[in-house]
C-alpha cells in the first residue's frame, strides 16, 4: 500500500473528523446574534439547527451549570463531593433510569431524535472547540441525556414525601421518621407567580401575561429561539435543556408555577422473603419483586470507589424505605419521553386550540400553567398529568399497596382537571396557592373536584395578588410590573398586628425601642427600613409551620397556621424572639438599628461557587422572601463568615408580555446571562434587578439588528 493511500485512510477515518461530520451539518445553518443586553438570539434553518445554536450559546455563557445539571441527573455528584451524596445519586438513578432513557432514544419519533442529536452534537462540538474548558466529569454528551430530564421545573422530581436519606433505611443504616420534617430557622419556602390579564382589563385591549418564576439565582438563561420551520419563541431555558420552559411566541405565552397537585404517591407493602427473594402481596396473591441493581461511584480518599445497591419493585413502583417493619414504595412519573415532547411542542403552538391539544398530552407532572394569547384568551390549568384514584382515600397519606382498588385507574381527561378559561373577572393569578381563589368569585369550586387534585392551601402571596387584582382598573405593562413588585407583607401585618393586641409588657430600653419601631412600621419592605430588618429576623424565628406553604389534604394552610399561631402564642414567646434578634444584631453590628438594605444584599458568584463575603462588592436589595407575602421574591441568608444576608433564590427571569398585533415585552434577570467572573454579562443586570428596572425584549429581527452587539456562527 502506498504512503499516500495510507495517509488518506488515516485522515478520512480519523475519529475527530468522523465526529466533526456529526456537527458539520449544523454549522452553516445557524446564526447567533448577541444583542446589547447579552441575550442570544438563535436563527436556524431547521429546528435542529436552532437547537444546536441554542445549546452552543448556553455553553458559551455558562458551561459549568450545564455540566452540573447533568452530573446531578446522571447520579454522579458523589464522584466529586463524596459519600454524603450517595443516596441523592442513588435516588436519581432509580427515578431517572438511564437504561429506560436509552431505550426511549432508540424508539423516539424521528423529529425528536433529530433534536436530541443536535443537543449532544452542540455540547461535544463546544468541548472540541474550547480546550480551555475543563469538564469536571463528563467528557462526552450522549443524545439520550435529555431523556433523563424531561421537565423544566427546578427540581423536576416528585417523590411525594421521600428524601434521599430514606433510602438508607433499606440497608439498615438508620430508622429515620418518614414524612414531614421540621425546617431550620433559616428555611424559606417559596415558589413562583403567574398573572394573566384579559383585554377587558388591559389599557391596550390586548391580553397580558406576567411571568415570574422564583428559582435559585441564574438557574435559567434568557434566550430567543427561531427557525424557518415555524419556531419563534423567547423566554427562560434551564441550563442544558433545549426547550423554553417559561416564555412566549408571536401568538401566545405560558407561565408555569409549581403545584402541589398529587402526582406521586406512597404505598406501604405487605411482603415476605422466600429463599432470599422479596415477595409482595397483591389481591391475595404473592408476587416476586422485580430487582434492579444500581452502581453508585463516589470519591473517597482521593480515589473513586463504587457500591452496588439492589432495589426491589412492586406493581406500584420502587421500594424506597423501610419503617415500622414495612416497606414503602413510590408510584411516580418523573421521567417520560412524552414530557419532553410536550415541552417542545408547546413552543410551536399558534392558538388556544393548539395549546390545549398539547396540554392534552398530559405528561407535565410538576406544574400549573397560566396562559394568555393574542386573541384575548386567558386560561389556567392546575397540574396536567393527573391519575384517577379512589377519591374516598386521603392520598396525602401512604395507602395499602396490596389491593388493586387503591391502584391508579388511568388518567383524568384534560377537561376534568382543575382549570379556568376566560373568567369574568378579567384576571387570574397563581402564586403556588389554592386554585379555588385564582379568579375571585369566578374561580373553580373546590367541591367539584377530588381533594387529591388540589390539596394546595392559601398562602400570603395569593391573598396579596387577589387583593391587588380585585381592585385594579386598566393595566398596561408598566402597571402590571408595578403590581408584580408590590412589597407589602401581609403575613408580617398579621403577625405584628396580633402581637400588638397582646399588649406586651415593658422591656429593657433597647428592646422597647425596637418593639415600637416594629409596631409603627407600614409592613412594606424597603432598603432604608430598620423595621424591615427587625420584622423579618423576628418572624423567621417563629414557628416553622408558618413557613410551610405547600400542604397536604386536611392540613391548615400557611394563612390559617399563621393566624392560629399568633392568636395562641404567648406574649413572652414573641418578646423572647424579638430580644434575641436585638441581641444578635447588636453582637454583629454594634447596634440593632440596621437598615434592611445594609444587611440584605445580592452578590454575584460563579456557577460552582457558594462563597459570599462582606468585603466583596454587593448591592442593597429592598425585597424579602415571598414567604411573607411579598410578590417579588428574594430569599437570603447568612453564610459562613458573613454578618450580612445574601440572596440565593427568588425572582430570576421576570417578563411582562403584551399580545397585540406585535409582541411588546419587558424582562429582567437576577444578574446576567454569563456565569464566569470577568465576562461582560456576568452581572450586567445586578443593579437593575434591585430596582425592578426592566429592559425591552428584542423579539423581532429588525429590533435585534438595531441593537446588535455581534453576529457569528458557532
Amino acid at each position: 500500500m502506498s504512503k499516500n493511500i495510507l495517509f488518506s485512510l488515516i485522515v478520512f477515518t480519523s475519529p475527530l473528523l468522523i465526529k466533526a461530520q456529526s456537527w458539520n451539518k449544523y454549522l452553516g445553518n445557524v446564526k447567533i446574534k448577541r444583542d446589547t443586553y447579552g441575550v442570544a438570539h438563535i436563527y436556524g434553518k431547521t429546528d435542529a439547527d436552532a437547537v444546536f445554536g441554542m445549546v452552543y450559546a448556553q455553553c458559551e455563557d455558562d458551561f459549568q451549570r450545564i455540566e452540573n445539571n447533568y452530573i446531578e441527573k446522571l447520579g454522579r455528584k458523589s464522584e466529586i463531593l463524596g459519600e454524603k451524596y450517595i443516596y441523592s445519586d442513588l435516588l436519581n438513578k432509580i427515578l431517572l433510569d438511564q437504561n429506560e432513557a436509552k431505550k426511549d432514544y432508540l424508539n423516539a419519533k424521528p423529529w425528536l431524535k433529530i433534536l436530541l442529536e443536535a443537543h449532544s452534537s452542540a455540547l461535544n462540538y463546544y468541548l472540541f472547540k474550547h480546550k480551555e474548558e475543563k469538564p469536571q466529569l463528563i467528557k462526552k454528551y450522549e443524545p439520550w441525556f435529555p431523556l433523563l430530564w424531561t421537565d423544566g421545573s427546578i427540581g423536576a422530581i416528585n417523590t411525594d414525601e421521600f428524601k434521599p436519606e430514606d433510602l438508607s433505611t433499606l440497608f439498615g443504616e438508620n430508622t429515620i421518621k418518614l414524612g414531614y420534617k421540621p425546617k431550620s430557622e433559616e428555611y424559606q419556602q417559596t415558589g413562583s407567580n403567574g398573572f394573566a390579564i384579559s383585554p377587558k382589563l388591559s389599557k391596550s385591549g390586548h391580553a397580558l401575561l406576567y411571568i415570574n418564576p422564583h428559582t435559585t439565582f441564574n438557574y435559567r438563561a434568557e434566550i430567543h429561539l427561531s427557525s424557518e420551520n415555524g419556531l419563534n419563541s423567547y423566554g427562560a431555558v434551564t441550563w442544558g435543556q433545549f426547550f423554553i420552559y417559561q416564555g412566549f411566541n408571536e401568538h401566545l405565552g405560558w407561565m408555569h408555577t409549581s403545584s402541589n397537585a398529587d402526582v406521586a404517591d406512597t404505598y406501604f407493602e405487605t411482603t415476605k422473603t422466600i429463599n432470599g427473594k422479596l415477595y409482595y402481596k397483591y389481591d391475595g396473591t404473592w408476587k416476586p419483586c422485580k430487582e434492579k441493581t444500581f452502581q453508585v461511584n463516589f470519591m473517597s480518599n482521593n480515589k473513586i470507589e463504587s457500591r452496588n445497591y439492589k432495589i426491589n419493585y412492586t406493581k406500584n413502583g420502587p421500594i424506597l424505605a423501610f419503617k415500622n417493619d414495612k416497606y414503602y414504595s413510590l408510584k411516580e412519573f418523573n421521567r417520560t419521553m412524552l414530557g419532553l415532547e410536550q415541552s417542545w411542542l408547546r413552543m410551536k403552538t399558534k392558538s388556544y386550540a393548539e395549546f390545549e391539544k398539547v396540554m392534552d398530552i398530559r405528561a407535565n407532572t410538576s406544574n400549573n400553567t397560566v396562559y394568555a394569547d393574542k386573541n384575548g384568551q386567558i386560561a389556567y390549568w392546575h397540574g396536567n398529568y393527573m391519575p384517577k384514584r379512589n377519591a374516598e382515600l386521603n392520598w396525602s397519606e401512604p395507602q395499602d399497596g396490596s389491593i388493586s382498588k387503591n391502584a391508579y385507574q388511568g388518567l383524568h381527561p384534560l377537561k376534568e382537571i382543575v382549570q379556568a378559561i376566560n373568567p369574568e373577572t378579567g384576571w387570574m393569578q397563581n402564586c403556588n396557592s389554592t386554585p379555588f381563589t385564582l379568579a375571585g368569585s369566578y374561580s373553580p369550586k373546590k367541591e367539584n373536584y377530588p381533594a387529591y387534585m388540589a390539596p394546595d392551601g392559601e398562602n400570603y402571596r395569593g391573598i396579596h395578588a387577589v387583593k391587588l387584582l380585585s381592585k385594579t382598573e386598566k393595566l398596561g405593562l408598566p402597571e402590571l410590573i408595578q403590581l408584580g413588585y408590590s412589597k407589602y407583607l401581609p403575613a408580617l401585618d398579621d403577625l405584628i398586628s396580633g402581637f400588638k393586641i397582646k399588649s406586651p409588657k415593658a422591656l429593657k430600653p433597647s428592646s422597647q425601642e425596637a418593639l415600637e419601631s416594629l409596631f409603627n412600621w407600614n409592613f412594606v419592605s424597603d432598603t432604608n427600613s430598620i423595621a424591615t430588618t427587625l420584622a423579618v429576623e423576628w418572624a423567621q424565628k417563629l414557628s416553622p409551620q408558618i413557613r410551610k406553604i405547600y400542604i397536604n389534604a386536611g392540613e391548615l394552610d400557611q394563612v390559617q397556621n399563621t393566624r392560629k399561631f399568633i392568636k395562641e402564642v404567648s406574649s413572652d414567646s414573641l418578646i423572647f424572639a424579638l430580644e434575641k434578634v436585638v441581641s444578635e444584631l447588636e453582637s454583629n453590628f454594634g447596634t440593632w438599628k440596621v437598615k434592611w438594605g445594609d444587611y440584605n444584599r445580592i452578590q454575584r458568584i460563579s456557577s460552582n461557587d457558594d462563597l459570599h463575603s462582606d468585603s466583596e462588592p454587593s448591592y442593597a436589595v429592598p425585597f424579602v422572601s415571598a414567604l411573607w407575602g411579598a410578590l417579588p421574591s428574594f430569599n437570603s441568608k447568612k453564610y459562613e463568615g458573613t454578618k450580612n444576608r445574601y440572596g440565593y433564590s427568588g425572582n430570576s427571569f421576570v417578563c411582562a408580555v403584551e399580545f397585540g398585533p406585535k409582541i411588546i415585552a419587558k424582562s429582567l434577570i437576577s444578574a446576567g446571562n454569563q456565569g464566569k467572573p470577568g465576562q461582560k454579562y456576568f452581572n450586567s443586570e445586578g443593579k437593575a434587578y434591585t430596582q425592578g428596572m426592566f429592559k425591552s425584549v428584542l423579539f423581532y429581527k429588525e429590533d435585534v439588528n438595531a441593537n446588535l452587539l455581534k453576529e457569528y456562527r458557532p
